[in-house]
């Protein structure tokens, strides 16, 4: 054994080994070392250290990489400050050039968020636009979004690639697009939205945010969440033979879909007629104008205008055909591709001087209480202090994520994140709002509404109970009384009150919810004094707020 290891049979002779150590150490320290020597400074111009094993192997792509320097050994060298830059700044090109990024980039594929940020800071901010995706199940709605993002370079080929692979080995291989929205496991293996998916993708002048509602009629409360956050809607139908027809026959989900865009406040409709390289169609302008037919009345009657608010176009989500680039099996339509007419539109007017409103849809834990909702109106700031209705609530904003990019300040029309001070994530539901302290919305469980009745079997009589949908908020309500009848052609209200509304009739009822809600009247607020009221499944009647009734004590 060695003599360090060994404990020493008394302190003096420990003394002199370290004392001999120490005379060695000054002697080496005198001789060999130059203290004239110049100070070192760093060569930022260095070329790169690229350890020995990789340089051996850099000829294949380095999966394992965490690290953007050092997987691209061909880079020139840059200095310290510019990296930081260039990793930002050619991001989109280099996904383009080189399959050996590609490789590095499945790494981080979960989170494709940080393309959108290298924004200029003096840039004008883009318009935000929320787009929701209506229609029928399988009528390829998460296909469209998914090749969307794709063609706009929010998804690199590299993870459409292993979704392609993944859905090939479950015998699904057309679903792959979609699963750039549908997210989770359950969604995928039955090939059904279920959430409202979220995405965002820009063009030239905007910014969109894709909401990918389920087509299902189980999930259509989903769908009117996404709806109600909505600016403009997408009906995709598909065009293959018996599809459409089953979307549109009584219970199919297009009818109900366009209905529900309408009554959520969509003013602006695109029918995007999905499926047409099937071979049943295949591009036939026949069977185009056939879906377009059918379409045109039907939508008439729930209120678009099918000279301003509708647009028809030809499109194949699985090809990506006329979404961004005009299809050249398709000469007799001569309209702009889906991207660029969406680029196209005029502004919507929105008022940021108005007060702060946002109706919130989801809300969850994360270092403090999270949520998620659309700023129907006003402006909202960091570390404003805002009140959450109908508890009245005083909150602070810590931090806005506008479509998960930090900001200070939010405009209206932005899909929020707002991590808030002051509540517990149990205090709070989808359906509430956050107001400002000046001006409070208004909340009660009583009201006189107009409303239509679409679709019901028999009567509906005072005391007849349904689930009311308004903004994001969900409540059971009843019908107390009826009112009045409403002339659909001429207005006129009835003298007398009608002891039992049906089918097709337009009354004017007290309604009174369960609990208290957040509503306004339409006129001073349409986002929020419009609501559909289902049952058994079914959409029953639409309508909107015409007065608040205060409550008897």
């Amino acid at each position: 054994m060695e003599a360090i290891d060994t404990a020493p049979d008394s302190w003096d002779q420990e003394d002199d080994g370290e004392a001999q150590v120490d005379e060695q150490l000054s002697k080496a320290f005198t001789t060999s070392l130059n203290v004239d020597a110049k100070p070192f400074v760093p060569n930022v111009h260095a070329a790169e250290f690229i350890p020995t094993f990789r340089q051996k192997d850099s000829a294949e792509p380095v999966e394992s990489a965490g690290d953007v320097e050092v997987s691209e050994p061909e880079a020139p060298p840059m200095e310290n400050g510019d990296a930081e830059m260039g990793a930002d700044d050619t991001w989109e090109q280099k996904g383009k050039d080189s399959p050996q990024e590609e490789g590095m980039e499945e790494e981080e594929e979960v989170v494709p968020t940080p393309k959108v940020a290298p924004t200029q800071p003096n840039a004008p901010k883009k318009e935000h636009v929320n787009v929701v995706f209506i229609g029928h199940v399988d009528a390829g709605k998460s296909t469209i979004g998914g090749q969307i993002m794709y063609l706009t370079g929010m998804v690199e080929k590299r993870t459409l690639e292993k979704y392609e692979k993944e859905a090939k080995e479950k015998n699904r291989e057309t679903w792959y697009l979609s699963w750039a929205l549908d997210t989770n496991q359950e969604e995928r293996d039955k090939g059904k939205t279920v959430e409202v998916g979220r995405a965002y993708f820009e063009t030239e002048k905007k910014h969109f945010t894709i909401l990918d509602a389920p087509g299902h009629k189980s999930f259509v409360p989903n769908m009117i969440g996404g709806a109600s956050q909505a600016d403009l809607a997408v009906l995709v139908i598909s065009a293959r033979k018996g599809e459409f027809e089953t979307g549109f026959e009584k219970g199919g989900q297009t009818r109900e879909h366009a209905m529900l865009a309408k009554t959520a406040g969509v003013k602006h409709l695109i029918v995007l007629v999905n499926k047409m390289d099937d071979p049943t169609v295949n591009w036939s302008l026949e069977r185009y104008e056939e879906c377009k037919e059918k379409l045109v009345p039907f939508l008439k009657k729930v209120g678009f205008n099918p000279r301003k608010d509708i647009h028809f176009m030809p499109c194949s989500g699985l090809t990506g055909a006329n979404l961004k680039e005009p299809a050249e099996y398709c000469p007799w339509y001569t309209g702009l591709p889906f991207i660029p007419h969406l680029d196209s539109l005029p502004n919507f007017n929105r008022s940021s001087d108005g007060p702060v409103r946002l109706p919130i849809v989801d809300k969850y834990k994360d270092m403090g209480t999270v949520v998620l909702g659309k700023l129907e109106s006003g402006s909202i700031s960091k570390a404003q202090q805002l009140v959450m209705m109908p508890n009245r609530h005083t909150v602070e904003v810590l931090s806005l994520l506008s479509d998960d990019v930090e900001t200070d300040d939010a405009s209206p029309g932005e899909n929020l994140k707002l991590r808030l001070k002051g509540i517990e994530e149990e205090e709070i539901l989808p359906g509430f709002i956050l107001c400002n302290a000046e001006n409070l919305c208004h909340t009660g469980r009583t009201f006189d509404a107009q409303i239509v009745i679409i679709e019901h079997k028999s009567i509906i009589c005072p005391g007849y109970n349904a689930v009311l949908h308004i903004h994001t908020c969900i409540e059971e309500v009843q019908i107390t009384a009826l009112i009045c009848l409403v002339d659909k052609k001429t207005g006129d209200k009835s003298k007398t009150r009608p002891r039992f509304v049906k089918q097709d009739q337009v009354c004017i009822a007290r309604l009174r919810t369960a609990g208290t809600i957040c509503l306004e009247t339409f006129k001073d607020f349409p986002q929020m004094g419009r609501f559909t009221l289902r049952d058994e499944g079914k959409t029953i009647a639409i309508g909107k707020v015409l007065k608040l009734v205060a409550e008897k004590d």
